[in-house]
């Protein structure tokens, strides 16, 4: 069986997209080396994608298969890295706190936070937008949420990106116990001192069975909320600028009727999405995909990005087009995983990008910004930085 080794495949970082779309050109299924694999199964086209994202002979528990089962952090016991029933007592637990009414009720403070980030953005003149806006605006929303307002953010980042995008496996397994260890005295505190917040709630709360989460069940769902909880909409919000800024027509259209809004950020996810490829899944038995079977045992990818960018799903859909209808795109996930937080996302995306073109009606990528410092890794799409001026 030959195997393409995306290492060889230049700036495959920086623009995937390309790449893909020989990859589909080719079928919708390939096994592929990258850097954290020799060998791993990668799902290209769209339709083939949404069907594996809803599929349960692909398992997210890696205890699945025999040679990816080695014992993990406390940090993966979450409902992330589960199947029924124990994802659906875990996401049920938290679900009654991303209902849409409890989603609204968070607009005022969203449109706040924006605003004092601005105000103190607006009057340098530039900006690393990263810095100054996409980073900080979901992160104080969902350590509000959580109930962790003194978290020290700067650390907590690099922690998140160390495990997120992940330079080597030395670092990454570095990050993944100093977060792991983080977690556990933060749940401490919240046992010692509980609030009115979801993480408080988290801990008391009790199944229908009576049951309370794990020690390394709350850690899981800690981290799950609070590096889910912002690395998507960073990267929603970088990226969207970023696509922008690549399209001045768009940017004009879109600054020329601001209520175009709901379906800009949409292409914006199906575009560039900041979730590039979804998290492994494992197969429970051999799964045919397109002619190829996957064998049993295996580790697989599902490339959101590149099933967004197929055109027997989206025509010409390489091209951005902000009032394109781009329902049904895969930026969130599909299925039982489909992202929670996938509202509270959409919500700061919009708020955020309709008041960044508001307040700096000149915005334009700064000139001495230099080149894109992209994520690495093939999970989160995004850059470290935007220099932007206005």
């Amino acid at each position: 069986m030959s195997v393409i080794d995306l290492r060889e495949v230049r700036d495959f970082t920086a623009n995937p997209y390309p790449h893909y779309a020989k990859l589909r050109a080719e079928g919708p299924l390939h096994a592929v080396r990258t850097d954290n694999f020799d060998r791993i199964w990668l799902i290209v086209g769209y339709e083939e994608a949404r069907a594996a994202l809803a599929d349960q002979r692909f398992s997210k528990d890696r205890r699945v298969a025999e040679r990816w089962s080695a014992a993990g952090s406390p940090i993966n016991a979450s409902m992330l890295e589960l199947d029924a029933p124990h994802h659906t007592r875990l996401r049920r637990l938290v679900a009654r706190e991303f209902t849409p009414r409890r989603i609204e009720a968070l607009r005022p403070r969203i449109e706040q936070i924006t605003a004092g980030l601005l105000d103190a953005m607006v009057p340098a003149g530039s900006a690393d937008l990263v810095d100054a806006l996409a980073f900080p605006l979901p992160m104080t929303v969902i350590c509000e949420l959580i109930g962790v307002p003194g978290l020290d953010r700067d650390a907590f980042r690099l922690l998140s990106n160390a495990i997120v995008a992940p330079v080597s496996h030395e670092k990454e397994d570095a990050a993944v116990h100093a977060m792991g260890a983080y977690l556990d005295e933060l749940i401490e505190d919240k046992r010692c001192a509980p609030g009115d917040d979801l993480l408080s709630a988290l801990i008391q709360a009790r199944d229908e069975g009576g049951d309370r989460l794990s020690s390394d069940e709350l850690v899981g769902m800690a981290f799950l909320l609070l590096v889910a909880g912002h690395e998507t909409t960073v990267n929603l919000i970088a990226n969207g600028v970023r696509a922008l800024l690549d399209h001045p027509d768009q940017l004009a259209l879109l600054r020329a009727d601001p209520e175009l809004i709901d379906g800009a950020v949409e292409e914006m996810l199906r575009y560039d999405g900041p979730v590039e490829n979804a998290t492994l899944r494992f197969t429970r038995e051999p799964v045919p995909v397109g002619s190829r079977v996957i064998p049993a045992g295996e580790a697989v990818l599902v490339a959101l990005g590149s099933g967004d960018r197929d055109p027997d799903r989206y025509p010409d859909p390489d091209t951005f087009d902000i009032r394109r209808d781009a329902q049904g795109h895969l930026a969130f996930g599909h299925g039982m995983h489909f992202c929670m937080g996938a509202p509270l996302a959409r919500m700061e995306g919009r708020i955020a990008i309709r008041a960044l073109l508001d307040r700096c009606p000149g915005l334009v990528r700064d000139p001495d910004g230099g080149e894109p410092d992209w994520l690495p890794g093939m999970l989160i799409r995004g850059v470290r930085s935007l220099p932007v001026s206005w």
